[in-house]
């Protein structure tokens, strides 16, 4: 029976074991899936992380050793495998920077688009695009600046140096100043602001801006920069005995440079032939040693009509002093500011100026079109087309060359030129003003106002920019309540300027409102409303209130000196008079 009942015993203690067996191994296959699970999903992803953080901390090694492109190579690893690594961006963009690359702009821009919001990093980008002329971009970074940090002192200074590339001296006059008020211990704002302040026709503002650049030139990090600046100021105001003591303290500063040289000597052609005459027999030695500076030095001879001087020296050099672009290109100015046309024509004949030999063709075109003065001059156009095919139409290339253009009253060549540089965002400011000099010498007023309405969309700050848009429409009768707004927008942002008030009142006077437009002419000086272009416009204003005063100011307006519309209205106020 014993045995019986134990034969019976085991198989029931099985059957009652074999289910939970089956449940624990069906738990234990769960749980090493779900490990497997875990481990193929985030193994890699760990291994990802770890490899990240050790080639950043390689790069970030390497960036603080100088070892700038060894890190851009590894940050670019990173950004392979995580195309948003911030800290990787971070990376390249320094490198980027410390090597004066215009990549550094993209990498910016890579920052900025992860941390839109992120004032730092837009007024980065700002700063970025601004060092490579890329304007439009500079602008679009800084409106996307949040408003709550537009009052900070990073941003005006951003916003000033914005203000400078668009040509309006007078909006970064405003940024650098409001920095300045927002961080007035910062001795670089206070230094950018003088600079600027120490020009201004307000006595009280340049004499402050003096005093500033006094002191800063008592410091080693702005010292030369601000001798270079108190010593023009003083050449300006025909302070000689001050210049004097500048040009010396600049001359014995250990950052002098060869351009400070060139400053001294334009100061000391003022003060004194003999002292003028020594100081460049002195320099002219150290110049022959650079090339760069051989250029320069006979450039600035040529500007300040010493050419028969630079013609001479040009024969005395050895020809391998000559041979360089540079100074190739310094000599064709020298023979083309004596008018030799047929040495110039000689000089550049032959030979190749590199990269610089658009600029021999365009100078060899010069001298073909003056030695044959007639309207059709086969040799003339085909060497100016080659001289603009040899610019590949890259843009400095073509800069250079609008410049020669302009400057050898070239109008229609020039025109094509600055027509296309005007496109190009770092150069649209220089293009823009050719063309607003050329219209307005050949009055092609229709042109002139496109160019205008250009000008202001460009920079709409800047007042005398709008008033000069205002007045034209109102004089060509186009557009006329936008010249009307215009004239008032001008006006509220600088009353006191001559150009604005005479502006507004003449649009006060074309509304019927003749005697609000008087009063804003008497608040300006005297001296101001005898300018040519402002007595016209005076003079329409009383004239139209049948005050004989007009008739003096319709005196004293020469009418050389006029433009085309204003001569209109010279001759509208004397029938005014003489109804």
């Amino acid at each position: 029976m014993a045995t019986l009942s134990v034969i019976t015993f085991l198989p029931s203690t099985k059957r009652r074991r074999g289910p939970r067996r089956f449940i624990f191994l069906i738990a234990a296959f769960t749980l090493a899936t779900l490990l497997a699970i875990v481990f193929f999903n985030y193994a890699p992803r760990l291994y990802r992380d770890w490899r990240q953080n050790r080639l950043l901390d390689r790069a970030a090694s390497m960036l603080q050793e100088h070892k700038f492109n060894e890190a851009a190579q590894t940050a670019r690893e990173i950004v392979k495998l995580h195309p948003d690594a911030l800290p990787a961006y971070y990376i390249l963009a320094e490198a980027a920077e410390k090597q004066n690359l215009e990549e550094t702009v993209s990498w910016r821009a890579q920052i900025a688009r992860l941390l839109p919001q992120d004032a730092e990093s837009q007024l980065n980008l700002a700063s970025a695009a601004l060092r490579f002329g890329e304007l439009d971009l500079a602008r679009k970074a800084l409106d996307r600046v949040p408003a709550a940090d537009r009052d900070r002192a990073a941003f005006h200074v951003v916003a000033g140096w914005l203000a400078r590339a668009q040509g309006n001296v007078a909006e970064q006059e405003q940024q650098f100043a409001a920095a300045v008020n927002k961080e007035p211990g910062n001795d670089l704002y206070q230094f950018n602001l003088a600079v600027l302040q120490i020009h201004s026709i307000d006595a009280q503002k340049s004499a402050k801006a003096r005093n500033t650049l006094d002191r800063l030139s008592k410091m080693a990090p702005f010292r030369t920069g601000a001798l270079r600046a108190l010593l023009n100021d003083a050449v300006e105001r025909n302070d000689l005995a001050a210049a004097d003591n500048f040009a010396q303290q600049l001359q014995m500063s250990q950052q002098v440079t060869f351009g400070d040289y060139l400053l001294c000597l334009n100061f000391y052609r003022k003060l004194d032939e003999k002292k003028f005459r020594l100081l460049l027999e002195r320099v002219k030695p150290f110049a022959v040693r650079n090339l760069s500076d051989l250029a320069s030095l006979m450039n600035w001879m040529n500007e300040n009509g010493l050419a028969g001087d630079v013609a001479r020296w040009i024969d005395k050099l050895p020809p391998e002093k000559l041979s360089s672009p540079r100074v190739s290109i310094a000599v064709a100015d020298t023979y083309a500011t004596l008018k030799n046309w047929s040495r110039l024509k000689r000089w550049t004949s032959s030979g190749s100026w590199d990269e610089s030999d658009y600029l021999r063709l365009g100078y060899q075109a010069i001298a073909a079109r003056q030695l044959r003065r007639t309207t059709e001059n086969a040799e003339f156009e085909a060497l100016w087309r080659s001289a603009e095919q040899a610019t590949k139409a890259l843009p400095g290339r073509e800069l250079d060359l609008a410049r020669l253009a302009s400057k050898w009253n070239l109008p229609s060549e020039s025109e094509e030129l600055w027509l296309r540089l005007a496109k190009n965002p770092p150069m649209r400011r220089e293009a823009l003003d050719a063309l607003r000099r050329l219209y307005r010498t050949k009055n092609e007023t229709e042109k002139l106002y496109e160019i205008l309405q250009r000008l202001h969309e460009s920079s709409p700050k800047e007042a005398p920019i709008t008033a000069d848009l205002a007045r034209l429409g109102l004089n060509l009768d186009q557009n006329n309540k936008q010249s009307q707004d215009l004239a008032k927008e001008a006006y509220d942002q600088a009353p006191s300027e001559a150009n604005c008030a005479v502006t507004y009142a003449f649009a006060l006077d074309r509304l019927g409102r003749n005697a609000e437009g008087l009063e804003i002419i008497k608040k300006l000086p005297s001296n101001q409303l005898h300018d040519p272009h402002a007595a016209v416009y005076v003079a329409l204003l009383l004239a139209n209130a049948d005050q004989v005063e007009a008739k003096d100011y319709i005196a004293s307006t020469d009418e050389t000196k006029i433009y085309v519309e204003e001569k209109k209205l010279l001759d509208e106020a004397r029938a005014r008079l003489a109804a």
